[in-house]
């Protein structure tokens, strides 16, 4: 009788998408720790499924989350990648000229938008970097107000009615204040992240604040991008009249590059 040979890359590769997936962001330690496998060996796979994006890592720690690339339901691979592939160098200058974090996002569908790109650096910017893969509220992030204020009429009746049945607390009071803000939004040309908004339960940095802008190609809202700061360092206003004309740009060449 044929007996089938099993794959060991492949299941080694399994254990630790799966290790991954249930813990979140994950170090090397709790990999081998969870696996029993060589550190050698996971370095190995995880650089492979890096550079086909399963897997992220973090550059200020080296810690690993699911990637944008990850097989979802409700985005496809090849849209994440094109933002990302647009956004990675306008990031990073935008970094550079500015001196603050930047956040990238892409629409997941239904309203919603996913990070799947970070310039945060917790030693520089003093802010929780570990956010790939984490998806903002619609309502008091500035990534999601960015994003919703720039879908057409019909997307946004739509999806802020569906989201807001299923808020609660905070992010209700929120979604029931959204149709004031969304004017302000539209108005100023920029979101704000609601005050103390954490969005996440963090481990360790400051309170940040921060203004986003949707990113758009052909009329169509694609995702977001956003600067990102300590708010004890600088406020909301000094930040819109020194970079917001630097940040805007920088989504304008994106959804150039994708259209």
């Amino acid at each position: 009788m044929y007996m089938t040979k099993f794959n060991r890359s492949v299941e080694r590769s399994m254990k630790i998408i799966e290790v991954i997936s249930g813990s979140g962001v994950t170090s090397l330690a709790f990999l081998a720790d969870q696996t029993g496998l060589p550190k050698a060996t996971i370095l190995r796979i995880c650089a492979t499924l890096v550079k086909q994006r399963w897997l992220t890592q973090s550059r200020s720690d080296s810690r690993y989350r699911i990637g944008p690339s990850f097989p979802r339901l409700s985005a496809t691979p090849d849209s994440v990648d094109a933002i990302i592939d647009a956004g990675k160098s306008e990031i990073v200058a935008l970094t550079e000229s500015t001196g603050l974090a930047v956040d990238l996002a892409v629409s997941i569908g239904n309203g919603r938008v996913e990070i799947v790109d970070t310039t945060r650096h917790f030693i520089q910017h003093g802010i929780f970097p570990d956010t790939i893969g984490y998806r903002p509220s619609p309502f008091r992030s500035a990534l999601g107000s960015a994003f919703l204020a720039a879908l057409d009429a019909e997307e946004l009746t739509t999806y802020s009615t569906k989201l807001a049945e299923n808020t609660r607390g905070k992010d209700r009071e929120a979604a029931m204040n959204f149709p004031k803000r969304l004017l302000e939004v539209r108005k100023n040309g920029f979101a704000s992240r609601e005050e103390a908004y954490w969005g996440r339960a963090v481990d360790y940095g400051g309170t940040p604040s921060a203004i986003g802008v949707a990113i758009q190609a052909d009329k169509k809202a694609l995702g977001a991008m956003s600067l990102v700061w300590l708010a004890e360092k600088r406020t909301v206003a000094s930040v819109v009249e020194a970079h917001l004309d630097q940040l805007s740009m920088a989504a304008v060449s994106i959804g150039q590059q994708l259209s």
